[in-house]
């Protein structure tokens, strides 16, 4: 029988074949992009393999986070003294954590993963869920011992996933008290339900963990008040005294930002954000300019509340004295503000350590600091440093009384350098072994 002929397909079925054709199509140009953005993390995945081996006796680490250099804050100090001190030891660290646009810097052990930014936030950047999962066959291969986190965001909720599916103890660190920041910038609902929410959400999330790692006293009483029952350890960051003291720039900081030779320099190093509590030093200037008219407050970092900062100065009559420097280098220009500077000034209230107290100390500053959360542990009277109140007149006689005292200033920068050379990152490194032993064996008894 001759063959009968084929009807014409109707408008109907031809515009699905032509819609089935480009949705497969798109597809692929998803996969192809999807695999495209993997590219570089599965390449330095591969160095890493090659790279970062234990030795006898070490562990193998993977840390995760959604914030690592460029992106500076104490977070990725953080991380980047552990990682440094551990591997030292003989272990092994691998981190996980987003790429960055603009100051990147390629470094052995480190994994980039794909991100986009942040709403209302153009330092931070948000790691890409999907890409960092496809990431797991990889990453199983490894054979780590242990994930660590290091922040609530993407990072926690893939480690807690990856945990799961290689079958891996997770503890995390609890560097931030969010109940303290979010209303700053969510500040059209009550501060009190931002609160409660961010307690509930800290709860939560610390219960789905091995271990945690508290950075002070006050948060481990903190976390414990929320209602947290994980076991936490407090083990604070340390400070790499060597490697921070050592660079030295030739130059002079005072003639490279026009500085009078005779003024008074007050520093602040640190995110120019709301709850730094950078205001109340602005607040507290005039008391010293009363006695020492040719003070300056040094602000170094940027942020979201440097425009307002800066309002406040003009509006306080202060602007003349008040100098913001933005970012400064680690390794060189940060160093010579420091050493610069005739005092260190200190009054948030949100820190969980406070490690620029320490890094004032370690370069000879003294400090003049109030004592709230994390710095309540840093900082012992004496020791480098005089503790204030947050009350302006306080705080403002504390400075004087140490700018006018040039005996007094150098006491205090001899026993801050002592006092700093007790928080050696290789000593905090060594408590945080032992913590990740302990949930190995326990891992192993469950």
């Amino acid at each position: 029988m001759p063959p009968r002929p084929r009807e014409p397909l109707s408008e109907a079925e031809v515009e699905s074949l032509i819609r089935l054709a480009r949705g497969n199509a798109l597809a692929q140009q998803f996969q192809a992009e999807h695999k495209a953005r993997l590219a570089p993390a599965t390449l330095a995945l591969q160095m890493a393999t090659n790279a970062t081996d234990p030795q006898p006796g070490g562990m193998k680490i993977l840390m995760l986070s959604d914030v690592y250099f460029p992106r500076v804050n104490g977070v990725s100090t953080s991380i980047a003294s552990f990682r440094a001190a551990l591997e030292r030891q003989g272990h092994s660290v691998t981190l996980v954590c987003p790429d960055y646009p603009v100051g990147q810097v390629d470094e052995p052990g480190v994994i980039r993963i794909s991100s986009r930014g942040v709403p209302g936030d153009p330092e931070d950047r948000m790691m890409r869920y999907r890409d960092l999962l496809a990431l797991a066959p990889q990453l199983a291969e490894q054979a780590f011992d242990l994930i660590h986190v290091h922040t609530p965001f993407v990072a926690h909720y893939a480690g807690i996933k990856l945990g799961r599916r290689i079958g891996m103890p997770v503890v995390a660190t609890y560097h931030t008290l969010f109940e303290e920041y979010l209303h700053h910038y969510v500040r059209w609902l009550p501060s009190r339900w931002l609160r409660f929410a961010a307690r509930r959400f800290s709860v939560r999330q610390c219960h789905q963990l091995r271990a945690l790692i508290a950075p002070s006293q006050a948060m481990q009483s903190t976390l414990t008040r929320y209602g947290v029952t994980t076991s936490m350890a407090v083990i604070s960051t340390g400070l790499g005294l060597e490697a921070f003291t050592r660079p030295r720039e030739e130059s002079d900081f005072r003639h490279r930002y026009g500085l009078p030779p005779e003024a008074r320099l007050l520093l602040f190093v640190g995110r120019a954000a709301h709850e730094k509590n950078i205001g109340f030093l602005i607040e507290m200037l005039p008391g010293v300019l009363a006695e020492h008219p040719d003070t300056r407050l040094i602000i170094t970092g940027e942020g979201p509340a440097q425009a307002e900062l800066a309002r406040q100065a003009h509006e306080q009559g202060v602007a003349q004295a008040v100098l913001f420097l933005g970012y400064l280098d680690r390794d060189g220009p940060l160093q010579a503000a420091y050493r610069a500077a005739d005092l260190f000034v200190f009054a948030s209230r949100t820190e969980t350590q406070g490690l620029v107290l320490l890094e004032a100390m370690a370069l000879g500053t003294p400090v003049v600091s109030t004592a709230v959360m994390g710095t309540r542990d840093v900082l012992k009277e004496g020791e480098g440093c005089l503790i204030a109140e947050e009350d302006h007149d306080d705080f403002a006689a504390k400075v004087n009384s140490l700018l006018g005292d040039d005996s007094l200033r150098r006491t205090l920068s001899a026993r801050g350098q002592a006092y700093a050379a007790g928080w050696h990152e290789d000593v905090k490194a060594a408590e945080l072994v032992a913590l990740y032993r302990c949930q190995l064996e326990h891992a192993v008894t469950d």
